[in-house]
């Protein structure tokens, strides 16, 4: 059984707050708790021997309503702190991310499952084993040292018996982290596949294949569902086995006791001082092994989080990119770049000098048109070459929406004022329409742009694409998908926005060509390999 792991307070500062605050409260309840145990004893043996009760009383009605309150009191914290650090996880995982060059990034199936269902697994991790875990490091230590000073025959039972439990949970423990790990890559492989299934269920329905991956995903749950279930039997197996342990110890220091009680050899308060005392030297370390199994996820999590936020970036992408070029110039030299699992370079040989206008790159399928604004942007490290170049605002194929206000939408990465908003929606010749709407700029987006249609997202990024301030504009097929007024109202858009701003767009349409103050065409040398063919010329009006 691993305890909490300390690097999470070390790696993520906005953690230490909450875990401090759990150990506190865990300590104070060790407290009450013994607090609790001799003021009960009290009250009982004055009851016996007809002695006065009221302070007997009145200390424990108040240890126990103290119990009560730092009982409350922590699950109170416990929730907040679980949830607290769940998120600064996940946001430093994010951010951890995003500071890394594309092919550094783990794959999105896996990034997925260990930002959504890791990180959330991590908040029964803090708000249920870590408070268990400082009480099981307080409480027994205070129960067997007030044992050694009252009675230490039962001290000793105690001490001799006590260790048993942490070897028998660690035993269990690892045989349950095995199981873990199982069961994490069955999550893992579910989530992966059931990924690639939605990603591609139109092409697979188009070709009536879809039917045939319900039996694929169903297997695949059957093995996550097996590894579940697995993990959980032992958990219920290990649970009674400590119970049993724990039961039996307790049992012996009654017995003991009783005996002794019997022949007069012992004070009828140290006696049941000792009854009272002993089990609870036995139960944090019980709800220890309880929660560990519940928590297990949250260790796995956690662990993988951390390794993640520690790791370093293998070529700093300031290595390749100059940083603050000069605004709305962009060149590069010699570009070249090579997929991690790639055998043939993707690019080889780029050399541009773009600036302001509108620059169209066209060139054949898989040439690398997306993977060169990718470079463009920095969200890729060049294999070879430099890119020199300011910060850039790249439009992908499919862009995000979040299920948000349409205005968070567009103001997504800055804070730009509602006369801004409806300036850059004037550019993009949207104004009117979102005037129209009931809410206006507050009107809810779907996910994915869900309620708008694909020209008016369109024109929806171009404006958040204004909003950005960035003196560079990377569009990625800006005009995919759309028909032709569409298309015509996002080539205006462009023409409009590259009047003060360096444009560079991946296109196919001819007709966007034929607007570009520059054309890029991408092609393929003699031996097959992509990218090394480049022409830069004025606008000529061909077709990509």
């Amino acid at each position: 059984m691993a305890p909490f792991d300390l690097r999470l307070l070390r790696q993520v500062p906005q953690t230490r707050r909450p875990v401090a605050v759990l150990g506190a409260l865990g300590a104070l309840g060790g407290l009450a708790t013994i607090a609790s145990a001799f003021a009960l004893t009290t009250l009982v043996v004055s009851a016996v021997r007809g002695s006065d009760l009221t302070w007997p009383a009145v200390a424990t009605a108040g240890a126990f309503a103290l119990r009560a309150v730092l009982s409350w009191t922590t699950e109170r914290v416990a929730a907040w702190a679980g949830a607290r650090v769940s998120t600064d996880l996940r946001a430093e995982l994010l951010r951890t991310w995003l500071s890394r060059p594309a092919e550094q990034r783990p794959d999105p199936d896996e990034a997925l499952t260990l930002s959504a269902q890791g990180a959330a697994s991590v908040e029964p991790y803090v708000a249920k084993y870590l408070p268990t875990l400082v009480a099981a490091a307080v409480v027994p230590p205070l129960a067997i040292l007030c044992l050694l000073v009252l009675d230490w025959p039962s001290a000793l039972v105690v001490v001799l018996t006590l260790p048993l439990l942490p070897l028998f949970a660690a035993l269990i423990g690892m045989t349950t982290q095995a199981d873990t790990d199982r069961r994490w890559r069955a999550l893992s492989d579910l989530s992966g596949h059931f990924l690639d299934v939605m990603a591609g269920l139109p092409t697979l329905v188009s070709y009536g294949r879809g039917e045939r991956q319900v039996a694929t995903i169903e297997r695949v749950s059957q093995r996550h569902r097996r590894a579940t279930v697995r993990t959980l039997r032992l958990a219920f197996m290990s649970s009674a086995a400590l119970e049993l342990l724990a039961t039996i110890s307790v049992a012996i220091v009654a017995v003991l006791v009783g005996l002794r009680l019997t022949h007069g050899q012992m004070d009828l308060w140290v006696g049941m001082i000792a009854i009272l005392l002993a089990p609870e030297a036995y139960w944090p370390i019980r709800r220890v092994g309880a929660e560990f199994h519940s928590a297990a996820d949250g260790a796995q999590a956690v662990q993988s989080i951390l390794d993640e936020i520690s790791s370093e970036p293998g070529d700093p992408m300031g290595q390749r990119r100059a940083k603050g070029g000069e605004p709305g110039r962009v060149v590069a030299t010699d570009l070249g770049y090579t997929y991690p699992a790639g055998q043939r370079a993707v690019l080889d040989g780029v050399s541009l000098r773009l600036g302001s206008g509108l620059t169209a790159i066209t060139g054949p399928s898989g040439v690398g048109k997306t993977t060169l604004l990718e470079l463009l942007a920095g969200l890729r490290t060049p294999s070879a070459g430099t890119v020199d170049a300011p910060a850039c605002h790249l439009v992908t194929q499919r862009p995000f929406f979040g299920a948000t206000t349409l205005r968070d939408n567009l103001t997504l990465g800055n804070d730009a004022d509602d006369a801004s908003v409806w300036e850059a929606l004037r550019v993009v010749q949207l104004e009117g329409f979102v005037a129209s709407l009931p809410q206006g700029l507050y009107t809810a987006v779907g996910d994915d742009g869900f309620g708008f249609s694909a020209g008016q997202r369109a024109r929806l990024v171009l404006a958040r694409a204004v909003l950005s301030g960035a003196s560079v504009v990377l569009l990625d097929e800006p005009t995919a998908h759309l028909d032709d007024d569409g298309a015509a109202a996002v080539h205006e858009a462009l023409r409009t926005l590259c009047e003060t701003r360096t444009v560079i767009a991946v296109t196919h349409r001819s007709e966007l060509v034929t607007l570009a103050d520059h054309h890029v065409h991408l092609g393929a040398d003699r031996t097959g390999r992509s990218a090394t063919s480049v022409s830069t010329a004025a606008a000529s009006g061909e077709p990509a």
